[in-house]
């Protein structure tokens, strides 16, 4: 695989530091070949994106954007914990959406996360996945994301 900083830098992305943990937990775990990360919500630069219920407090297409920075703050945690050149594949990722009722989309808000795992590491990005809706998240988020990636 490509230098993945070098395709980050193309990609025009940064790793952020670390999300700090909002409770008792850490960012990640590694174990034997692979790291386990915590669910991610959708926080930059101290903030979340966007607040509240998915089909009602927030169009799918905003939530769809906050599970792609979901998933780069992914990225900073296993960059954090054993650093991204390592990363041999995204083995599976799951996403919850705080979802208002009736809403069905959130294989489409999910895809914002498993799109940019596409982009930075191409065919080792494509990954077993989940998307579940759920009745609300952390800090009133609007998706969370955890992820397991297998290093070398």
């Amino acid at each position: 695989m490509a230098d993945v900083h070098a395709r980050l830098a193309e990609l025009g992305l940064q790793i952020p530091p670390v999300v700090p943990p909002v409770a008792a937990y850490v960012p990640a775990v590694q174990t034997g070949n692979y790291v386990y990360v915590s669910g991610q919500v959708p926080l930059a630069d101290g903030k979340l994106l966007a607040e509240g219920l998915v089909g009602a407090d927030v169009t799918a297409e905003q939530a769809k954007e906050a599970a792609r920075q979901c998933g780069i703050n992914a990225l900073a945690a296993v960059e954090g914990l054993v650093g991204l050149g390592r990363v041999v594949r995204v083995v599976k990722i799951v996403g919850f959406v705080a979802s208002a009722p009736g809403f069905t989309g959130q294989p489409g808000v999910v895809n914002g996360a498993s799109e940019l795992f596409g982009e930075v590491f191409g065919e080792a990005g494509k990954h077993a996945r989940s998307a579940v809706g759920v009745a609300a998240l952390p800090l009133n988020a609007p998706v969370e994301v955890e992820a397991i990636f297998e290093i070398a």
